[in-house]
């Protein structure tokens, strides 16, 4: 057994080296008589700017651990340590084929997963190599050619390979220290462990997934770039089988459908083939891109320490008016603005950063809640197009050059003017951007940035600039499933992730991944033993 102890703070600069010695006096032992100490978690506190403290969360063992809680039974911040490891994989080979569709973090933890218990993995991806990938997106980004294969959103590691890399999630499970560890054992930072908002940066992100590629590689499974699933083959009442670019078919027990959010010829697919499909949520609006120097500013204070990191934030506005939530989303501190693009006549516009975070510019999106009820259609696709018709005005309005539209924050707002620079690539060109947007869209943001500005005195700038549009911010619809992570329509088929319209980030595909992967280990199992 071993404890945590939570909330110990220490002024930034202060050596962690400490902490011993203050838990020891805390807990009332000697320093001599704390075991296997380490640190679990560290946060940044900057409550008190420009004044700022570090946060850490401490394991430790001890001789008498039983009556160290009992006579510290007052203090909510000792506990037992909790872990919950990943059920180690069973030895051996199985001849269950599954086929795994797409390589972003769902689909890569999936098939490791899989590997892992000796099922006979194929692992397919439309894009490319993240190697090529990267020569395609710096292609596009320089001379605006769209490879429509081989972009932001669809390759080698999903769309969160042209991100920040963040690694934090709202979720709470034990797994996810292992999508964590395993990141590390492929030359992602150690500090991602203790971090309380651990990123990776998508500098060192490119570098993770090709030691997770050798990977899957030793483990056997079968790799195919540049091959789309385009339908799947069913015989008995469930999936035998899938599709490959319209004329292979890969004989598979369980098809795991990890399509990412921008898959809308798969979405397309599901529907004709009569998969069941759920409208959902989702948020459109605008990248905000400010200096990082003035968000460093409004979030540490005017005098804050030099050494610590580009600062992030949280917005959020309840709309009265509409019923809308209106928030800022994938913040990316010391980063660039870039074009996600990935259709030939659409614009789509994103966050990237880098692991030191050492851009002069620091941007979010700024987007606003979109419901199945402001489609024309009542089509389950009716959000595609909804996003779609956003992003080919942009597209006009740039000129067909896939320059984004963007205009001056202050401008946007109506009190007053300023310039129009931004970092995004291949560039910008300015326009009234509430002209392009639905009109709820632009007046819930432009209701929405008066509150913004109670929240961080500052955010309202003429030094700030809106770029458009921001319409990926998760899948518009469900692929239905039941409590065993298959499809309530087509048994044998197991959506996951982010595209199926069960994850929001890289951690909770990874683990939406990892847990429909268990399961089907578990069904496998089960067959075992009857």
């Amino acid at each position: 057994m071993a404890l945590w102890l939570r909330d110990i703070p220490l002024e930034w600069g202060e050596d962690p080296a400490c902490l011993p010695q203050r838990v020891a006096r805390i807990v009332g032992v000697t320093p001599d008589r704390l075991g296997n100490f380490r640190i679990i978690r560290r946060s940044l506190d900057a409550r008190r700017k420009p004044r700022l403290l570090q946060v850490f969360t401490v394991e430790f063992g001890v001789d008498d651990e039983a009556g160290l809680l009992l006579r510290l039974s007052d203090n909510p911040r000792l506990q037992t340590a909790i872990e919950t490891p990943l059920p180690a994989p069973a030895p051996g080979t199985s001849p269950h084929r599954a086929l795994v569709g797409g390589m972003g973090p769902a689909g890569l933890f999936a098939a490791l997963h899989l590997a892992e218990c000796g099922v006979q993995v194929t692992l397919v991806e439309r894009g490319r190599p993240v190697e090529s990938r990267l020569r395609d997106v710096e292609r596009f980004w320089a001379t605006g050619e769209l490879d429509v294969n081989s972009n932001v959103q669809f390759g080698e590691g999903g769309a969160g390979t042209f991100s920040d890399g963040k690694l934090s999630t709202r979720l709470n499970h034990p797994w996810l220290r292992h999508v964590l560890a395993t990141l590390v054992a492929c030359g992602a930072q150690e500090e991602i462990l203790i971090e309380a908002k651990p990123h990776i940066g998508t500098d060192r992100l490119r570098l993770v997934l090709i030691r997770l590629r050798e990977r899957l590689k030793i483990l056997g499974v079968e790799l195919r770039y540049e091959t789309c699933l385009t339908d799947f083959d069913v015989a008995g009442g469930k999936i035998v089988g899938g599709v490959l670019d319209d004329n292979e078919l890969c004989p598979c027990q369980s098809l795991i459908l990890a399509p990412g959010h921008s898959a809308r010829d798969t979405y397309r697919m599901l529907a004709e083939r009569g998969v069941a499909l759920e409208p959902k949520e989702f948020a459109v609006g605008v990248r905000v891109e400010h200096p990082r120097e003035l968000i460093d500013r409004i979030q540490y204070g005017n005098r804050h320490p030099r050494n610590v990191p580009a600062a992030d934030y949280a917005l959020r506005y309840n709309d009265a008016e509409s019923g809308r939530g209106v928030y800022s989303f994938c913040m990316c501190p010391g980063g660039e603005m870039i074009n996600s693009a990935s259709e030939a006549d659409g614009v789509v516009v994103n966050g990237m950063s880098r692991a030191e975070r050492d851009g002069l510019y620091s941007n979010s999106a700024l987007v606003v809640t979109v419901r199945p009820a402001d489609w024309p259609h009542a089509s389950v696709l009716g959000g595609v197009e909804f996003q779609r018709r956003i992003e080919q005005a942009a597209f006009r309005s740039g000129g067909g050059s896939f320059h984004a539209p963007a205009q001056n924050l202050m401008a946007f707002a109506g009190r007053g003017e300023g310039p129009c620079r931004s970092s995004c690539h291949p560039g910008v060109r300015e326009t009234d951007l509430a002209e392009l947007l639905p009109a709820f869209v632009a007046s819930g943001l432009r209701r929405a940035l008066p509150h913004f500005e109670r929240q961080m005195r500052g955010f309202l700038t003429n030094e700030a600039v809106l770029v458009g549009f921001e319409t990926r911010t998760s899948a518009p619809l469900r692929i239905a499933r039941n409590e065993c992570g298959e499809s309530i329509s087509h048994p044998g088929l197991f959506p996951a992730g982010e595209g199926a319209g069960y994850a929001g980030g890289i951690m909770s595909a990874a683990l939406d991944g990892l847990k429909v992967a268990d399961r089907i280990i578990q069904r496998l199992h089960e067959k075992e033993c009857q």
